[in-house]
C-alpha cells in the first residue's frame, strides 16, 4: 500500500465529505460517538488508574469508531457493539500504541515544564488549576506553546496508526512510521483541513453565537447552552467521520489509485 499525495483543495473537502457520511446514518453514528465519550469519561473518573487506562484503550476505541464510519460508508447496518470491535483486531499491538502515546505525551509535558516549572503539566493532568497570575506571567503560555509544537509529530504518527494496525496488520513501529510519512506528504491538505475545521467548528459558530447573545444578552446562558446541542450532535460526528475520509482518500494499494481494501475479518495473527 502507499499514501497518495493530495492537494490542499482535497483537504478542504474532507469536512464536507465527513458531513455527507454522517447524513447517511446520523442517529446511530451519533449514539455510538456519545457512547464512546461516556465510556472514556467514566474510565477517566476512576481514581489513580483511570487516565492511564483510558489512554491505553483509546487506539482500540478509535478503530471501533473507524469501523462504524466504514460500515456507514459501505451501506452496512450500524450497531452499537461496533464501538468495541477494535478490541478484537490486533488488540495487543493497539495496547502498545496506547502505551507509547502515553509515554510520548508525558515526555512532551515534562519538556514543557522547563518553561514554567511544571504548572502547565500539572494543569493538564488535573492536579492544579492555574490562576490568572500564572497565565499572565507568560511562562504558562510558553509551556503550552512548547507542548503544542512537540505534540504535532506525535499526532501525525498516531493519526492513522490504529487503523493501519487493525486493518492492515502492521506492527506498532511500522504503523507509526507510515502514519507520520503520510501526514508529512499531505501537509497541505491537512493544513487546509485544519483551517476548515477551525472556521466551521469554531469561528463561524462563535460569530453566530455572539450575534444572538448581543441581541438578547439577558438570555446569554440559555443561548450558549442551546448552541452546545448542534455542536455535540452534528459537528462532532461530522469531524470524526472526516477522520475516516482522510484515511479513505490518502491510502491506496501499491498498484492502484483506489483506496486500500479494508478487510472485514481481523488478520489471522490478531
Amino acid at each position: 500500500m502507499q499514501a497518495r499525495r493530495l492537494t490542499a483543495r482535497q483537504g478542504w473537502s474532507w469536512l464536507g465529505a465527513g458531513f455527507a457520511l454522517f447524513r447517511k446514518n446520523p442517529a446511530q453514528l451519533t449514539m455510538i460517538i456519545l457512547g464512546y465519550w461516556l465510556l472514556i469519561a467514566f474510565v477517566n473518573s476512576l481514581p489513580m488508574v483511570g487516565p492511564v487506562l483510558a489512554t491505553l484503550t483509546i487506539p482500540a476505541f478509535s478503530v471501533g469508531l473507524m469501523n462504524a464510519c466504514r460500515d456507514v460508508d459501505q451501506g452496512r447496518a450500524l450497531l452499537f457493539p461496533v464501538l468495541f470491535s477494535g478490541f478484537r483486531l490486533q488488540k495487543k499491538t493497539l495496547y502498545v500504541l496506547g502505551a507509547l502515546y502515553l509515554a510520548a505525551t508525558l515526555f512532551v509535558l515534562a519538556a514543557s515544564s522547563l518553561a514554567d516549572g511544571g504548572l502547565f503539566m500539572q494543569s493538564m493532568i488535573g492536579s492544579y488549576k492555574p490562576s490568572e497570575e500564572d497565565i499572565a506571567g507568560g511562562g504558562f503560555i510558553a509551556a503550552a506553546q512548547i507542548a503544542l509544537i512537540l505534540m504535532m509529530p506525535v499526532i501525525m504518527a498516531w493519526w492513522y496508526a490504529p487503523v493501519l494496525v487493525a486493518w492492515h496488520g502492521f506492527d506498532a513501529g511500522k504503523a507509526l512510521f507510515f502514519s507520520f510519512v503520510a501526514c508529512v506528504r499531505n501537509w497541505k491538505p491537512f493544513l487546509a483541513y485544519g483551517a476548515c475545521v477551525l472556521v466551521f467548528g469554531g469561528v463561524l459558530p462563535g460569530i453566530v453565537l455572539g450575534l444572538f447573545v448581543a441581541a438578547a444578552p439577558e438570555a446569554a446562558g440559555f443561548i450558549t447552552s442551546l448552541a452546545i446541542v448542534p455542536l455535540l450532535l452534528i459537528l462532532a460526528p461530522t469531524v470524526i467521520a472526516s477522520f475516516y475520509v482522510t484515511y479513505r482518500d490518502v491510502f491506496t494499494t501499491s498498484d492502484a489509485a483506489e483506496p486500500a481494501p479494508l478487510p472485514d475479518e481481523p488478520p489471522a495473527d490478531a
